[in-house]
């Protein structure tokens, strides 16, 4: 299902509808502030391993990120080491940013890579947010890339749909997406570390 929700205003009823399908461990397409992305409830094991095949990633430790609505709901899942990473997190979030941090035992262990460390988003985009808000609960997430090497990520909607449509329950129209992923920063050491420059510009 291609599904319009409104970024300026999204429709309660539509961000329900779409809350239900995570809620039965369904897979969707959205929006965010950066590129489109697919993803489902943190505890939707077999649709976490769904997208990890998809995505060529190994479904026992598949590298992808979580989404979640605010701070406090991130304090739940991470271990956030010091007063610095806090502050980092406060001045560039909500925002075009991945950040590594430690992830606590609420994360389940398919995320943990041997580090212990788990790539967190909290983006700037009001679908997604509300999405996560209501669910109660993070969603995985990962970028849709295009195999065209030229365009590298597909930005419209209708699209997304035409070539995803087998995999996902419900692709959100939210507008066309941007063309550039978030930039990745690692806080798991004393110095913050750019591991991908995108889209956010990180304030320090």
């Amino acid at each position: 299902m291609l599904l319009r929700i409104y970024p300026e205003n999204p429709d309660p009823g539509r961000i329900r509808q779409v809350v239900e399908v995570l809620d039965q461990g369904g897979i969707i397409i959205y929006p965010t502030d950066t590129v489109y992305a697919i993803g489902c409830d943190i505890k939707a094991n077999k649709s976490i391993e769904k997208i990890a095949r998809m995505k060529g990633l190994d479904p026992r430790n598949p590298d992808m990120s979580l989404i979640f609505h605010d701070m406090s709901q991130l304090s739940e899942y991470t271990t956030i080491r010091d007063n610095s990473v806090f502050k980092l997190l406060k001045r560039n979030l909500p925002g075009p940013f991945t950040f590594i941090v430690q992830a606590n035992n609420q994360i389940p262990k398919m995320f943990k890579n041997k580090k212990k460390t788990v790539g967190i988003r909290i983006p700037d985009n009001s679908i997604v947010m509300e999405l996560v808000r209501e669910l109660g609960r993070p969603i995985i997430t990962t970028s849709i890339h295009d195999p065209d090497e030229v365009i590298e990520y597909t930005t419209d909607p209708e699209l997304i749909y035409e070539k995803y449509s087998d995999i996902a329950e419900i692709v959100i129209d939210g507008g066309y997406g941007r063309n550039e992923a978030s930039t990745v920063v690692d806080c798991t050491t004393d110095e913050f570390t750019i591991l991908r420059q995108g889209l956010g510009l990180l304030e320090l």
